[in-house]
């Protein structure tokens, strides 16, 4: 188990916690949920010792082991992927390494021998003959190949980095894991597997993620940041979001009714005070009044956009044509002989494996890159606007937030930006910001405003989900369901995806699946499974 007590946490003037108090017990998984900048990761940090409150205390069982999802991927660049999974159980490795030096000995004295006997019954205990099998299961789960295993960190991808980070969080079965953001740089398999995983793992888990299926599926409590305190609730962040909306409305009507009470006596005593024959009537209502209890209800941390996306015209019949496009990267060829024909009302989501093929197509389509062969062609009628997966270019100047929205069409001014902004969250001051300050979510919610001034009837979104928090998503998710006309989009949020795709365009290894079908109906499609492998078998022949 682990707890804290009387957590105060404060920056400047803000106030971050005040007094939280909450356990964390075994055989549960808990939800950490909370707007941006309410203290997710920071109460993650707290726990883990990583951070101090201004007050309070955290304490662990004793004896206890605690297991973190590291955020540093440079921290284990000299390491071997192997070495570093196992090092999350440092005790284990300390005697892994201690052992193997004794072993590799080329004169074996007395003393090591005294010495690799105890090292040997402490590494028994700890499972340590199972430490390559266990390393094994995590990595492969997570998608990281054999052939990568005895690589050094350094040599690896970013994206492979964090995974083994994650295998290494969960490795050696710690009694409580706190993991931040866990399903980023994950695809939807290995997102799958991580589920199964914390749906079997019998100890503490802290959870922080933006991935509401996520949520779904791994929770068995959410832990909820807001009004400086933490609320759980039992169950999974469905259940949250109804039981608290029932909550909220619940203190609202009683408020009201309370509010109506208290002005329909004032008005009595108002009208009465001075009445000799109904003295005693105001008077008696105005001891009523005193009891009233008008609870001041604190203000939500949570604040949704308005994402709202209103096509200036409809599609016509010819939306977009591609055919043969192929594309070659740093030699990897990441399209080949990719076709599409798009059809009025398709949302289509683009699947698979790899997100620098999705991504490519996208850029294609947008203009962004050209095509090494191939061709696509956009219907008369069509105006199209795309968000990119990294959006850095486009706040390259250090503009403040006005003049950044006033860069782009219908350039109508200050006052029309300040509105439209004040929509996406940045009201006031906030409009005025400085583009190189914003975080990651600040920088999507204006590109979301970008697109949105555009009143095209093609939407095209590379993982648009990144950096926002759940209420942001809740938006955005919403609009894009709502939307009349034409998508195509990436994102690696099932939920997302589930809601808002009726087509599917699987990109893999040998080739294409494409299917008029909803994604829940896609992922549980034998037929489809049959065909990814036989297309996956196609391509490992032609390579060989």
């Amino acid at each position: 188990m682990i707890s804290a007590s009387n957590i105060c946490l404060s920056y400047g003037k803000r106030t971050i916690f005040k007094n939280v108090n909450i356990k964390f017990t075994p055989g549960n998984c808990y939800g950490l949920i909370g707007a941006n900048g309410a203290g997710k990761s920071t109460f993650l940090k707290i726990l883990a010792g990583d951070s101090d409150a201004d007050k309070g205390e955290v304490s662990i069982g004793k004896g206890l082991r605690l297991a973190v999802l590291r955020q540093d991927q440079f921290a284990f660049d000299e390491e071997t992927v192997f070495n570093t999974v196992v090092m999350g159980h440092k005790r284990l490795y300390e005697v892994m390494v201690e052992r193997d030096a004794i072993y590799s000995k080329g004169e074996f004295t007395e003393e090591d021998g005294v010495r690799s006997g105890e090292l040997e019954a402490e590494f028994s205990d700890m499972n340590g003959y199972e430490v390559e099998s266990e390393a094994a299961v995590l990595l492969n789960g997570l998608g990281i190949p054999e052939e990568l295993r005895q690589k050094k960190m350094k040599e690896l991808e970013g994206g492979d980095k964090v995974r083994v980070l994650l295998a290494q969080a969960l490795f050696g079965n710690p009694d409580v894991l706190l993991l931040d953001e866990p399903t980023n740089n994950l695809d939807l398999k290995s997102i799958q597997w991580l589920e199964e995983f914390l749906s079997r793992f019998q100890n503490t888990v802290i959870v922080v993620s933006h991935d509401r299926h996520f949520l779904n599926q791994a929770c068995t409590h959410i832990a909820d940041i807001d009004f400086g305190s933490i609320r759980t609730y039992v169950g999974n962040y469905d259940f949250w979001y109804e039981a608290s909306q029932m909550v909220l409305k619940q203190k609202q009507d009683a408020n009201k009714k309370a509010s109506d009470k208290a002005a329909e006596l004032k008005d009595f005593i108002a009208r009465f005070s001075s009445n000799a024959s109904k003295a005693k009537q105001a008077t008696s209502r105005k001891r009523l009044l005193e009891k009233l209890d008008i609870e001041e209800l604190p203000v939500s941390s949570r604040k949704y956009p308005f994402v709202v996306f209103k096509p200036e015209r409809s599609c016509g019949d010819i939306i977009l044509e591609v055919k043969g496009l192929c594309k070659t990267i740093d030699g990897v060829k990441v399209l080949n002989n990719f076709n599409m024909t798009v059809n009025k009302g398709e949302k289509i989501a683009l699947v698979g494996a790899s997100s620098l093929s999705k991504t490519t197509l996208l850029q294609i389509l947008a203009g962004d890159i050209e095509p090494d062969s191939g061709t696509f062609r956009w219907g008369l009628t069509i105006t199209n606007t795309y968000f990119p997966k990294e959006n850095s270019a486009y706040f390259a100047n250090d503009l403040n937030l006005i003049e950044w929205l006033c860069q782009y069409p219908p350039h109508e001014g200050e006052s029309f930006a300040r509105g439209f902004l004040g929509r996406m969250l940045f009201s006031g001051d906030e409009a005025t910001k400085m583009t190189s300050v914003l975080s990651g979510g600040e920088k999507v919610r204006c590109m979301l405003a970008r697109m949105m001034l555009t009143n095209a009837n093609v939407l095209m979104l590379d993982e648009p989900t990144n950096h926002l928090d759940l209420e942001s998503i809740t938006a955005l998710n919403n609009s894009l369901i709502n939307f009349s006309e034409v998508i195509l989009f990436t994102s690696h949020d099932h939920k997302f995806v589930s809601t808002v795709a009726n087509r599917i365009i699987e990109l893999t290894p040998g080739g294409v699946i494409d299917r008029v079908m909803s994604f829940d109906e896609y992922l549980e499609s034998a037929d489809i499974n049959v065909l990814r492998e036989e297309l996956c078998s196609d391509s490992a022949k032609l390579k060989l």
